[in-house]
């Protein structure tokens, strides 16, 4: 089995988007890519945004082969959309990836969906010229799917989500998408199921509303996770600051130090990619403040009169040392491969 994470939080942009090859099947999950569209009151650094197009790239090339592709829920950062902002991936050049080749389609279904979702699932639906059937439950031998579990806390209003379950004579791999590790039930299926990698989003920390007892059940849940797992890859909604890079260090070391051996690892999605970690989601107001973005740069690029070409050369030219430079490396290998 070979599993490449294509975009997420710790890779630089909004998502959990990943790529498993099995034997001859090609499995691409959750194609989309985002990045927050307003915080702090500023749009997406051009930083963020040259990343952006890569990481599109990126799912666009893997997409181009792929046998299967696989919608965990309808959320613009886990789908290519009809309606997508510049820093989305278009369904229509989905859709023209998609013609031509035998290619099934797996999908959340229904349940737990908002109309918004419900009306968002109906345009993809036409834009990809397939029904777009439900999955959930679904075996299809070496592929199958959960019931809905929910994205983050159960209620009526926190939606639901499908997790992919891949396996071969040697691993399970787990896609758990965005559970957030909020819910005790949707850890005791990933359980029942005996992976050996788990991806998924871990707690939101960054969102003040989330409640000391709920980061305290994500915390217990993590460590539940972690103790069953050979190697647990956290990331998106927990990498969006600086304290969840801090509290998945902090989980990996207390879930090291438990384990007693070196084979069950807590780690992100960088990490699992030997990348540097590029928390630019974190990072904006440092962006803005060391690089400025010109005044009318995003309305500009939106028209296509500006590209990002500037701000890839100074990622590769940056000598200047401190967190938000640490990245640069990394940086450089994902430009190359854009170009």
């Amino acid at each position: 089995m070979r599993i490449e994470i294509l975009g997420t939080e710790s890779l630089g942009v909004r998502g959990l988007s990943c790529v498993v090859e099995v034997g001859e099947r090609k499995i691409v999950i959750d194609p989309g890519v985002a990045l927050g569209y307003n915080r702090h009151g500023l749009l997406p650094h051009p930083l963020q945004v040259a990343v952006g197009e890569v990481v599109r790239q990126k799912i666009t090339r893997a997409m181009a082969d792929a046998t299967d592709i696989v919608f965990s829920h309808f959320h613009g950062d886990h789908v290519p959309l009809v309606d997508a902002n510049p820093f989305q991936l278009q369904a229509a050049i989905v859709a023209d990836l998609c013609q031509g080749h035998n290619l099934r389609f797996w999908a959340k279904g229904p349940r737990g969906l908002s109309q918004h979702m419900l009306h968002r699932a109906q345009s993809l639906r036409i834009a990809l010229h397939d029904e777009l059937r439900s999955a959930e439950g679904h075996n299809d031998g070496i592929l199958s799917f959960s019931h809905p579990v929910p994205h983050g806390l159960r209620s009526e209003h926190g939606g639901m989500v499908m997790m992919t379950r891949i396996e071969d004579e040697r691993s399970v791999f787990v896609h758990a998408s965005d559970i957030q590790l909020l819910d005790f039930d949707a850890i005791t299926t990933i359980l029942a199921w005996h992976p050996t990698i788990v991806l998924a989003s871990g707690p939101p920390l960054y969102l003040p509303h989330l409640t000391q007892k709920q980061r305290n059940a994500a915390w217990h849940n993590a460590i539940r996770l972690a103790r069953g797992v050979d190697t647990l890859i956290l990331d998106h909604h927990l990498l969006r600051s600086e304290y969840g890079r801090r509290w998945l260090d902090s989980l990996a070391s207390i879930a090291g130090h438990e384990q007693g051996h070196h084979n069950h690892r807590v780690i992100c999605a960088a990490d699992f990619m030997n990348r540097s970690r590029m928390l630019l989601e974190a990072w904006r107001q440092r962006l803005y403040a060391e690089m400025p973005v010109p005044e009318g740069w995003h309305e500009a690029y939106a028209r296509g009169e500006v590209d990002t070409r500037v701000y890839r050369d100074w990622a590769c030219r940056a000598s200047t040392t401190g967190e938000v430079f640490e990245c640069r490396k990394s940086l450089c290998s994902y430009f190359k491969l854009g170009d």
